[in-house]
């Protein structure tokens, strides 16, 4: 029963770095892109992702919800000492949301709309950032409840060179995974090549950053290497999203649109579950040398199989939904095209 809870905990997680990740990363690839294709990215962002964007906050909602009903304890802690970072990425996707229709529905084109689109691309990069420096803040250990001062209970555990890197990952990962899906959403030959390089030098980014991430962790006292050398299942993760390389190139060539998906997402799942594998069953490490686990902190059994019976309720409702928005939306746009 609690694997089950862990499955969608993951599951939740998983579609919401992949799928949000893709709308923060397309204000990033516009905030990046040459000033003559500028406006090929603004259109090609209201038109990939206007119609679907919203309905991605669901799995933050589930994961939120996950933690608050299985692992009150962890919600808990995230809420409180991590409140912090958890309320400027809050306040980024509000803010980017905002500024997404304004810049696009604003019944006045003016000046103005340099600035929604600046704020927008703004805060579609330091969403993520903020995201990664929660994860990297419960993971690093510097979590302290009986901290003698307001910095060391509320910044210290999150700002740090640790926990920034972790969040520039998950930037870079977004920028990734809106490159390769925004591909195939162009028709245009010359922003086809350059969304290939984005999604090359992304994924040169994130592989550089996350060394950088392994060697902070060495020298911060939280090591990740070793759990990963020590534990086949990881490297695993590693050997599978290192092969998954020349396809996803040869699919983004190709234009093979739901290969070149497909791929990127099953790279971004290798790099997550290998992460959550060696921190298992970790889900917060405490400075005290404690941590927060999967079984010290689980709601009680009867409270675990009224969640998994709503987990399983909610998928048949909400898996039905988002693939018929989908093929309206996507599917069957990609036909009449």
């Amino acid at each position: 029963m609690l694997n089950i809870i862990l499955f969608f905990l993951f599951a939740g997680l998983l579609l919401y770095v992949v799928l949000a990740g893709a709308d923060f990363g397309a204000g990033m690839l516009e905030l990046l892109s040459r000033r003559k294709d500028y406006e090929r990215a603004k259109r090609l962002t209201y038109e990939a992702i206007g119609p679907v964007w919203e309905a991605n906050h669901i799995w933050l909602i589930l994961v939120i919800v996950i933690l608050f009903n299985g692992f009150p304890e962890v919600y808990a802690t995230y809420s409180t000492y991590l409140h912090i970072p958890l309320m400027l990425m809050l306040f980024g996707i509000i803010l980017r949301g905002t500024t997404f229709m304004f810049r696009h529905y604003d019944a006045i084109q003016d000046g103005s709309q340099r600035y929604y689109s600046r704020l927008f691309e703004l805060s579609s990069f330091v969403t993520p950032l903020f995201l990664g420096m929660t994860l990297g803040g419960a993971m690093l250990g510097r979590i302290d409840p009986a901290a003698p001062d307001f910095y060391s209970a509320y910044l210290a555990p999150w700002l740090n060179g640790y926990s920034f890197l972790v969040g520039l990952f998950f930037s870079a990962i977004s920028a990734f995974v809106a490159a390769v899906f925004l591909s195939a959403e162009t028709p245009d030959d010359e922003y086809h090549r350059f969304l290939i390089r984005a999604a090359i030098i992304a994924q040169v980014v994130m592989v550089v950053l996350g060394g950088l991430v392994f060697l902070a962790g060495e020298m911060a006292g939280r090591p990740l290497l070793g759990g990963y050398l020590h534990s086949p299942v990881a490297i695993g993760t590693v050997v599978l999203a290192t092969a998954a390389v020349p396809f996803l190139l040869r699919a983004l060539r190709a234009r093979w649109r739901w290969w070149a998906r497909f791929l990127a997402g099953f790279q971004v799942a290798m790099i997550l579950f290998g992460w959550m594998w060696v921190q298992h069953p970790v889900l917060i490490h405490l400075a005290d040398g404690q941590a927060l686990t999967v079984t010290n902190t689980a709601a009680p059994e009867a409270v675990q199989r009224v969640l998994m019976m709503a987990l399983f309720a909610g998928s048949a409702f909400i898996f039905p939904a988002l693939f018929y928005l989908f093929k309206v939306f996507k599917f069957d746009n990609a036909e009449a095209g």
